[in-house]
């Protein structure tokens, strides 16, 4: 039987995060895509603790929307400013099963071109 779109995300999912976790040092740049919108958060696998998250969704971003990958932009440029804001400069990025390209890919640039490493 064919595996459902969901599915096949999660074993792809699994198979990323059983060799990639966040530390205290490092900690993991994780996006979740939906339909309309984009987020992001950096979490620390150690302590299981959300340290800095952003998404289309805020009051900040919401006010000038522009297309989906424009927001996604505008999300990982505030992703990047929180954390730099909080002390964190490197992370390991997630992209949580999702194919590197289009919304993802633009978070991620946004993110490094506003200071974040990975």
């Amino acid at each position: 039987m064919a595996i459902t779109k969901l599915e096949r995300r999660t074993r792809i999912r699994m198979r990323i995060r059983k060799r990639l976790s966040g530390t205290p040092e490092a900690p993991r740049l994780t996006v979740f895509r939906s339909n309309k919108e984009i987020y992001a958060q950096i979490v620390d696998d150690n302590s299981g603790k959300t340290l800095v998250a952003a998404s289309s969704r805020d009051k900040v971003l919401a006010g000038g929307k522009g297309n989906k990958t424009e927001q996604a932009q505008k999300v990982g440029a505030a992703i990047a400013q929180k954390a730099t804001a909080a002390g964190i400069g490197v992370v390991v990025f997630d992209r949580n099963g999702y194919l590197y390209h289009g919304r993802v890919k633009a978070l991620a640039d946004s993110a490094r071109e506003n200071g974040l490493k990975f």
